[in-house]
Parts: C-alpha cells; structure tokens; sequence
C-alpha cells in the first residue's frame, strides 16, 4: 500500500511515499529556517506563505523521485493539528484536493501521532510501550499498548522543552535555531552552576519555564556581579536539568507499567546528551530502546505516512470538511 503524506505544520514543506507503514520510497523536505532564523524564530505569516509558494513544487519532486504515478497511490495522508493554523491549511488543501481530483481516500493525521511512528521506519513497534516526545512544541509521556492508540500520562504545564532550548540559546548569545547549539555547547561545558530541577516530583507532568528564568536570573545577576558568564558551563548546566527530569520520569512510567520498550519522538529526539543519558539508563534497566534516524527528528512528511498507514488500517478517514486546528490532543 503506497501513501502519499504531506507535512507542513511549521516551516518545513515536505513530501513523502511510504509503502506499507515502513519503507520510504521517497521524500522531499523542504525547510525555511535560513529565512526564519533573520528573525529569531518562526513567523507564521512568511511560513504559510512560503508554503504556499512551495507545496506544488515539492510534491512534483517528491513523485519523479519514487517512479510512481498519482495511479499508483492508495490513500493520501496529511497533518491536520497541531501546528501554525496558516501553514497547516497548505498541506491540507493540497491534501484534500488531490484526493477529490484522483478519488483516493483521506487520512488525517495528527503530527505528533506522526513523530512517533517515525519509529517505525527505522524497526517496527513493539507493544506495550511508552513514547517520551520532546519538541519544540510538545512534552509528553504517551502509553501505547498496540498500534494507533494513545493514553498521554502527562506533558508540559507551560514551555515544552524545545522552547526551552531556543530561549536559553538567547539568553547566552546564540542564534536560532537555540536547540541544537545549546546540545553542542553542553558537551564543551561544565556543569557549575546550582540550577533547579524541574517540577522534581511524582507526576509525569514537566515544567520548564522555571528553569528557564533560573538560566535568566543566573546569566543577569552574574553580569550585574561583574562575572564572567560561561557559555558552555551554562549549556551543560541546563542540558543536565533537563535530561535528569526526562530521564527519570520516563523510566518510572516504564517501570510502574511494566514496559520494556521505549521510544524517543521529536526534534529533540536529536540531543546527544539526551540520547546517551537514555541509551544508559535503558542498557542497566533491560529496556529495549529505538532513537529515531536524525533526518525522522525534525519535521518531515515520510513519519506522517507511516503513522497514516496505521490509521488507515484503524479505519480513520476524513471528509472534504476536516478543518486545520492549532491545538488537538492526541488521540
């Protein structure tokens, strides 16, 4: 069963052809951030436009690269929420007007249902499982217990983690995108400086705006102190709070639910130190972990069809009514 996916909640437009839910025939993503990153972040009015001037063109690559034709496709998948409402109405249109002019069914699919089985490209799940997704929007614990289902045990009550990472990457002088660099610098510095943990409780809830205004507070009275601010030392200092918290809510759900396979879903499903913290904590603990190829981390369409084939065997359909929404729970 082939699909055709379509991504574009944020600032990359992409396109992919996925047979079977698992092997990637093709895939075109094309990103924005040399535009955005004039800016400092996303602006959502140049992203749903460039999406607009870009969509046609990536899906016309995305179709010579697989040697496939329109006639050859069996469903068509799109990401519907959540995501900058201007961007995700551009995927969705193109969606949706493909499957009325080539009469293929519609699959909505929701992005982070997406970021997860991005999984499965590289083996396929293993249920039960826990999925800890981290991004720039999203912060959650998720408990699957067999294919397309989805029991959130918990998430962020304010910044997801990958807001987290592009505003402390600001506060010590780096450009956007933060993330990435923040997790570069971690590995040069030391961890010196006395930062809090985060919401350090029983819940599988995060919060990380505190630690957030700690990074501020800390870098502002240091300079007011007439200190010397360290970079890398406040990277590693942050990067350290962080995984600590993820680390170990994620391997209490997995103990109190008795699973043994975890996977990672998101951007910052890239972050080395987050990365090797886990592969650690799994290989004492038994647990069977899958990271997802760094090229699934960030947004791409070929998750969004390998999560729409899932959904298709579910009997998730759309009608030419499905409307883009900002925010959704998954489910």
């Amino acid at each position: 069963m082939y699909i055709l996916a379509i991504e574009s909640s944020c600032d990359e437009t992409s396109a992919s052809i996925i047979k079977n839910g698992r092997e990637e025939i093709s895939t075109v993503v094309l990103s924005q951030m040399d535009t955005h990153a004039n800016f400092g972040g996303v602006v959502p009015e140049i992203a749903s436009r460039m999406h607009i001037e870009n969509i046609t063109m990536v899906l016309e690559e995305c179709l010579d690269k697989s040697g496939l034709t329109m006639d050859d496709i069996d469903a068509i998948a799109v990401t519907y929420a959540p995501g900058l409402i201007g961007s995700l109405l551009v995927g969705l249109m193109a969606a949706k007007t493909l499957a009325f002019v080539y009469d293929k069914p519609l699959i909505p699919v929701h992005h982070i249902a997406g970021h997860i089985y991005a999984n499965n490209l590289v083996k396929p799940l293993e249920f039960p499982l826990i999925s800890l997704v981290v991004s720039g929007g999203h912060t959650e614990l998720v408990y699957m217990k067999e294919n397309y289902s989805f029991e959130k045990l918990g998430g962020t009550l304010d910044d997801a983690v990958g807001e987290a990472y592009d505003k402390v990457a600001r506060v010590i002088g780096l450009p956007y995108p933060g993330g990435p660099r923040v997790d570069k610098l971690a590995a040069e510095g030391q961890d010196v400086y006395d930062l809090p943990v985060p919401l350090n409780d029983d819940s599988y809830d995060f919060s990380f705006s505190g630690l957030k205004s700690a990074v501020v507070n800390l870098v502002h009275n240091e300079k007011q102190r007439g200190n010397e601010v360290i970079p890398e030392n406040v990277a590693s200092s942050f990067q350290n709070r962080v995984t600590e918290i993820l680390v170990k809510k994620t391997m209490k759900a997995l103990k109190e639910y008795d699973v043994h396979n975890l996977i990672v879903a998101g951007g910052v499903a890239a972050n080395k130190g987050l990365r090797a913290k886990l592969i650690s904590e799994c290989e004492k603990c038994g647990v069977d972990l899958t990271l997802p190829e760094i090229k699934y981390c960030t947004d791409n369409a070929a998750m969004i069809g390998a999560a729409g084939y899932y959904a298709y065997q579910k009997g998730r359909r759309a009608s030419f009514d499905l409307n883009a929404k900002a925010n959704e729970e998954l489910k």
